[in-house]
This record gives structure tokens, C-alpha cells and sequence, in this order.
């Protein structure tokens, strides 16, 4: 038995095919003694109040709202339960049923926000171009309301297609996202324009699906970002800030020592070229069927 395994209060979870594997703390199989026995209580009272959904609230599930409050079991409960009440609110389970984004295309114009491929540690990997935007062209093909309900639809496929799909590619448990915010050519006045939905997002992040960040690169910061940071760093926990790396115009060394060079979009300083364009294409190990330009799946 490894060193690990006599540490943790709780087993290595299953599936596990990398030998190299060593979950971070607060993680199923890297459990302290105080950590499980809150995990338990907190299940054990979801139980016995009738709050506790068996398809969604697995044990990571839980230690993500747990470690989000720093494993205080009435913390995290209230997190939790907020939560629920949200997801009834907000029709989410409708949502996923139902949603369907059919201005997508047209708004990868004016505001591109896509999944594309994993880094090297198994994360699936988030653009969102914010340089790009055009906020009354933006408006004028759909809606902040609209915008949110995609955002909730993919939050929902990040835990239930896409985070599979990485574990299952990568032979060991993927939890978080890797995150690439480009600035590039994002002005002052565009960003208050769109300030609502930002904050809005961000608290949904934040909210309701907490400790899915894992890395966060914001690329091309132009001369007074600080301005725009000094709006978007209240909205943010400390955790989150922490996670933060803000990065100018030289940042493809940084960000391919994290994501492969055939995995990041050429624009980005990669080598990727997905046929109709990365944005576009959805792939990933969630998506086997998509094909991109150079081959890769």
C-alpha cells in the first residue's frame, strides 16, 4: 500500500488507469480523517431531509461544495441547497432538455466562447474571445437571457459529457477546466456594455457549480486592463483570483507548456486548424466523431 493510500481516509476511486495518478487533497482517495467524516454527515443530512438527488450528488459532487467552504458542513450545506432552489428557478433540467442554441454560429462572430481539446493534464480546455466583441451586433442576433441559458447548458455538459470523457481519456479523474481568455483588441467601452452578463456568469460559476476551475490564463492584456480587472476582481473569491494568470502578448510559451501544440487553435499560437474553425468545431474526446483540419480529433 502506498504512502497515499495509508494517508487517505477514503479508497482510490475506480477507473484509474495512469499509474502516476496522486489525487490533490480533498479529492476522493486523498481524503483526511475529518474531511470523509464531513463528507458523510453531509450526505448522511441530504439523506435524511430528502435533498439528496442520487444521479447528480455523487462524492466529488459533494467535495466540490464541501472544499468550496473549506469542508464547514453547514456551509457547505447552505451552498448546496442554494443551489438546488437555483436549478429549480432556472428550469436547468429543462434547460438541458430543451435548449437549443441556434444562433451559435452567428454569434462566434461577436462573441466566440467554445471548448476545444485538453491540456496536457487531462482538462478540457475553455476559449472565450472577448476582444471580439460587438455588443450591439451581439444583441441584435440574441439575448443576455439567451446567453445565460447556454452558459447553464454548458456548465451541465462539462460535468456530464465532457469531464467523463477526459477521465476516460486520460486514465485518471478530471474535476476542473482550463480556461483561456483572450483580450486581444477588447475595448473599455464594450465591456461595460456586456458588464451584466459577466457578473452574471460569474456568479454562476462561482454559485453553483464551485472548484471547476482548475487553470486561467487571460491572454493579451492590453495597457489599462487594470481598469477592467479592478471591475471583474470583486465579482471573483480569493480562491478563484488565485488561479488567475494574467499574461500580455507573449503567452504561447506559457500556454504550451500546458496544452500541446496539435490541441491549441493556430490562432492562439498552436498548430490546430479544425475544419469550418476551432470555435466551431466542439472537439474533444467528448465528441470522437469530430474530425479537425489536421486530423486530430
Amino acid at each position: 500500500m502506498s504512502t497515499l493510500e495509508q494517508a487517505s481516509a477514503s479508497p482510490m476511486p475506480n477507473g484509474i488507469t495512469d499509474p502516476n495518478y496522486r489525487p490533490l487533497p480533498g479529492r476522493v482517495g486523498n481524503l483526511t480523517v475529518p474531511q470523509q467524516h464531513a463528507l458523510q454527515t453531509l450526505k448522511n443530512q441530504l439523506l435524511d431531509e430528502g435533498h439528496f438527488v442520487e444521479e447528480r450528488m455523487d462524492d466529488p459532487m459533494l467535495l466540490r461544495f464541501l472544499r468550496a467552504r473549506k469542508f464547514d458542513v453547514p456551509k457547505a450545506k447552505a451552498m448546496l441547497l442554494a443551489a438546488e432552489q437555483w436549478r429549480l428557478d432556472m428550469k436547468v433540467d429543462d434547460i438541458v432538455r430543451t435548449f437549443e442554441f441556434a444562433e451559435k454560429k452567428q454569434v462566434d462572430q461577436y462573441y466566440p466562447q467554445y471548448y476545444h481539446k485538453m491540456d496536457k493534464d487531462g482538462r478540457p480546455v475553455y476559449i472565450e474571445r472577448l476582444g471580439k466583441l460587438n455588443v450591439p451586433a451581439l444583441y441584435g442576433i440574441t439575448t443576455k437571457e439567451r446567453l445565460l441559458q447556454r452558459l447553464i447548458l454548458e456548465y451541465e455538459k462539462f460535468l456530464t459529457d465532457r469531464l467523463p470523457a477526459c477521465s476516460a481519456a486520460v486514465g485518471h479523474p478530471v474535476e476542473t477546466v482550463c480556461t483561456i481568455l483572450d483580450l486581444k483588441g477588447v475595448s473599455l467601452s464594450s465591456f461595460y456594455q456586456v458588464r451584466d452578463y459577466v457578473n452574471e456568469a460569474s456568479k454562476i460559476g462561482q454559485d453553483r457549480y464551485p472548484e471547476c476551475m482548475g487553470k486561467f490564463y487571460i491572454i493579451n492584456a492590453p495597457w489599462g486592463f487594470s481598469a477592467v480587472w479592478s471591475l471583474i476582481k470583486p465579482w471573483l473569491d480569493e480562491v478563484t483570483v488565485s488561479k488567475i494568470e494574467i499574461l500580455g502578448s507573449s503567452y504561447q510559451q506559457k500556454l504550451l507548456q500546458d496544452i500541446r501544440a496539435e490541441d491549441l487553435p493556430a490562432d492562439l499560437g498552436g498548430k490546430c486548424k479544425c475544419a469550418g474553425g476551432c470555435s466551431l468545431s466542439d472537439a474533444g474526446p467528448w465528441n470522437p466523431d469530430e474530425k479537425t483540419g489536421n486530423g486530430v480529433a
